[in-house]
């Protein structure tokens, strides 16, 4: 199809608004986790949701406006953390959540993204986790360190923000430094060896 940006054997699929945008969506998500963040490209994405590459520029001026708006959408929520009857559980059930998460596809691409993407373009990404795992698990942390004041097992002063930091900035820096995939052990010994002595009322 003369002009139409694509350039594959299979024949364009005509779709629309949400149906189009969800399939280049999907299309992104599946090149990001086959070849990565360097070797992605429109092309590549167009020829997998197929549809031309005009299709994506008008909605995604760049590659990295395309893969940032993919980790947002992809990125599944914690959703919330029933009461486990203690501080301990109540932390290692959103612990395993927030690994579970990052094991997702969109995880994995995110992570992938951030081992491989230039200085460039690292404050984007850094945004994307910031919003998108980061700050809801600081948020959810509060919350439980809430409930733990008031059933009794956390300490009553146990609200700064830098305690609520600690989660996420160790999941964090052990994965991208380490190269921890935080198996249910690590998780355990991090709460048991750490949280919990340090909240314990």
């Amino acid at each position: 199809m003369a002009g139409s940006g694509w350039t594959e054997g299979a024949p364009p699929v005509r779709r629309r608004g949400p149906e189009l945008e969800r399939a280049i969506l999907d299309a992104a998500l599946e090149q990001l986790g086959s070849v990565g963040w360097n070797a992605l490209t429109m092309e590549g994405v167009a020829a997998g949701a197929r549809t031309g590459k005009a299709a994506l520029y008008r909605r995604w001026p760049s590659k990295a406006d395309l893969v940032a708006d993919v980790l947002r959408r992809g990125l599944p929520a914690l959703g919330e953390t029933p009461d486990q009857g203690s501080i301990r559980e109540d932390l290692y059930r959103l612990c395993v959540r927030m690994r579970d998460v990052m094991r997702s596809p969109a995880g994995m691409a995110l992570r992938a993204v951030l081992h491989e993407c230039d200085p460039a373009h690292g404050d984007l990404f850094r945004e994307v986790i910031w919003k998108g795992l980061h700050e809801p698990a600081r948020e959810v942390i509060g919350e439980l360190l809430l409930r733990g004041i008031q059933r009794g097992d956390v300490r009553p002063d146990a609200t700064s923000p830098l305690i609520t930091d600690v989660i996420p900035a160790m999941l964090m820096y052990r994965a991208k430094v380490c190269g921890s995939e935080w198996p249910d052990r690590e998780i355990a010994e991090m709460i048991d060896g750490l949280m919990v002595p340090m909240l314990r009322a």
